[in-house]
């Protein structure tokens, strides 16, 4: 299959409950779970995630995954095949992390791609307890994926509440 932009939805939801081929996770640099998005996750599909992490943190990921990277492991109970880890940049106010940020969803389509994934479902990342602006988050999330060649064919945006499936909604549209 060739590389191609993907078809880019938004729903408002649960991302554990996505049926799609891969889930990014808005994992923190530990791999072993955490708040938000992280630790939905972990709960929602079980000790072989934790199980799939830890074996990481053994090998190639001993000092934790690097901001802006991304990993996949098994799904677990989760609907997916697999979910894809990535750690996303705290924000900085006087500092510009944005092609961190950009980093963790052109890494995690690429991650993606290796797998054979086609469907790819993201929450927002960083635009939780990271405090990344929703606004600046749903412009770089939408703006990096549309510019991003990959052969996953479809990606589901994940919007926890109405305002976030709202600005998300102004990007894509605009």
């Amino acid at each position: 299959m060739t590389e191609q932009t993907p078809v880019v939805r938004l729903v408002q939801g649960d991302i554990t409950r996505q049926h799609v081929d891969a889930v990014v996770n808005a994992a923190n640099s530990s791999l072993l779970g955490g708040g938000g998005v992280d630790g939905a996750i972990h709960r929602a599909g079980g000790p072989d995630i934790l199980a799939d992490c830890r074996a990481l943190r053994a090998s190639h990921y001993g000092r934790g995954l690097p901001t802006g990277q991304a990993v996949a492991t098994t799904a677990g109970r989760l609907p997916a095949r697999w979910v894809i880890h990535t750690v996303g940049p705290v924000y900085a106010p006087d500092e510009d992390r944005s092609a961190l940020l950009a980093s963790c969803y052109r890494e995690s389509l690429k991650v993606a791609d290796e797998l054979g994934a086609r469907t790819v479902a993201f929450p927002a990342v960083s635009t939780g307890v990271y405090g990344w602006p929703m606004d600046d988050g749903a412009r770089i999330a939408v703006e990096t994926v549309r510019g991003t060649p990959t052969r996953v064919e479809e990606v589901t945006f994940v919007l926890f509440d109405t305002r976030a499936y709202d600005t998300f909604a102004a990007r894509l549209d605009g």
